[in-house]
């Protein structure tokens, strides 16, 4: 099952295609997983960080995340398992998260966390058992995109409101997100896919002369870098289990189903593999690792579009890059040194990057619309995108009693129970 035939490193030379159960010799492949460590560690390490997370629990779950996939999927499926941008309004909604420094109220999100894992399996179950035509009804693209859009643009206001403490942080900000943007459209390769990653960097430098050369604010401590040790054991931290949190954010499942779904394909058509007979486990797979990553105090996770990029570009397949990728990443979790790096970024450098990133997970949602051509014209998905939008964006807050569902829980259930309501419309 998880046996790989070798295929000589020149094949490459030919334009050959590397298959999902075929590889290239084991310094080739390990060679394929350090660029696959490279393309997910911008995102991997941003996301928690959002959420005040133990970066290198993050990372380290990530991993182990990539490993259960691989085992539960039969090494059949080539994907790299790591935190998922999905978590981060509900988290910070749930936790009540100012965005800087660790979250103290991690433990009541890291309930949700599981929670959300198991409404993965069990939805990975019933997919396993009768196919995914259930999903496509019930949450067809002008579903998915308003409320994956919604998901950037309800965390708007946390970067500019909460991680910019003065005027010049707020022009850091701006600086950030021009070397951002200049990353993404003036360079080429794997500095332009690594455009978030790229551009944090170029803008810490721009800030460390700034305030450590030039005196304009808070100067870059390098303390805590240099008193970290290379290898120790992070810290865990256990899961409290809280209806609110849970119900607010289990619902993210959801928006993992559609995301993942959407990825198979993608690797589907690319590999010229049929792998719709492993959609149900590859739910399952991640739902579990989920489940393992909340209950040590991981953010949740899901396969990653950068990684299927970096397949796309280099046609290579193999799961047992992957395998690589999560060993090195097991390695990092453990090097406390690791995480005190993360934790020097200057605050406004983040609220830049934060800035494009939630953009961008603005204009995935757009962009689902436009990739299948949703139909505007149409009342049903007009009214279904404008509610979904603008009570997600305002943070539309229904309570039941002492429960609250927030802007994210509402725009998703309503989203879905909206386009089931006005389904009888031919209009």
């Amino acid at each position: 099952m998880f046996k790989w035939t070798e295929r000589p490193a020149s094949t490459l030379a030919n334009g050959a295609v590397i298959a999902p159960d075929e590889r290239l010799p084991w310094l080739q492949t390990g060679a394929m997983g350090v660029q696959h460590v490279i393309a997910m560690f911008g995102a991997t390490v941003l996301a928690p960080i959002l959420m005040g997370f133990n970066p290198n629990i993050a990372i380290l779950m990530s991993g182990i995340g990539t490993l259960i996939f691989y085992f539960v999927t039969g090494g059949k499926v080539p994907s790299y398992l790591g935190s998922s941008f999905a978590f981060i309004g509900v988290v910070i909604a749930a936790s009540g998260y100012a965005g800087k420094g660790p979250n103290a109220n991690i433990a009541v999100a890291l309930g949700g966390i599981v929670a959300c894992g198991v409404v993965y399996i069990l939805i990975g179950a019933l997919v396993q058992a009768i196919g995914t035509g259930w999903i496509e009804r019930v949450m067809p693209p002008v579903v998915t995109g308003a409320v994956v859009a919604v998901i950037g643009l309800n965390l708007a206001s946390v970067p500019i409101k909460n991680m910019a403490a003065s005027n010049f942080d707020s022009w850091m900000q701006a600086v950030t997100f021009l070397c951002v943007g200049l990353v993404a459209v003036f360079t080429r390769g794997m500095l332009q896919r690594l455009l978030i990653l790229v551009g944090l960097v170029l803008a810490t430098i721009v800030y460390a002369v700034l305030t450590n050369v030039l005196g304009m604010g808070k100067p870059v401590d390098l303390s805590g870098i240099a008193n970290a040790a290379w290898f120790g054991l992070p810290t865990f931290t256990a899961p409290v289990f809280t209806a609110n949190a849970m119900l607010l954010i289990a619902p993210v499942a959801i928006i993992l189903v559609a995301e993942n779904l959407g990825h198979l394909k993608a690797v589907t058509a690319m590999t010229g593999r049929n792998l719709d007979p492993y959609i149900g486990r590859a739910f399952i797979g991640d739902g579990i690792a989920t489940v393992v990553s909340g209950a040590a105090g991981g953010t949740g996770v899901t396969t990653y579009a950068e990684n299927i990029g970096v397949m796309a570009a280099t046609r290579i397949y193999s799961t047992a890059v992957f395998v690589v990728a999560a060993l090195i990443a097991l390695v990092l979790g453990f090097s406390p040194k690791f995480g005190a790096l993360i934790q020097a970024i200057p605050l406004p450098v983040m609220g830049g990057v934060s800035i494009v990133v939630f953009g961008l997970i603005a204009i995935a949602g757009a962009k689902i619309w436009v990739d299948n051509k949703v139909d505007f014209s149409q009342n049903r998905n007009l009214i279904v995108a404008a509610i979904t939008l603008i009570i997600g964006t305002g943070d539309f807050t229904l309570k039941f009693g002492d429960f609250a569902l927030g802007g994210i829980g509402t725009a998703t259930f309503g989203a879905i129970l909206l386009y089931a309501l006005l389904g009888r419309s031919k209009n």
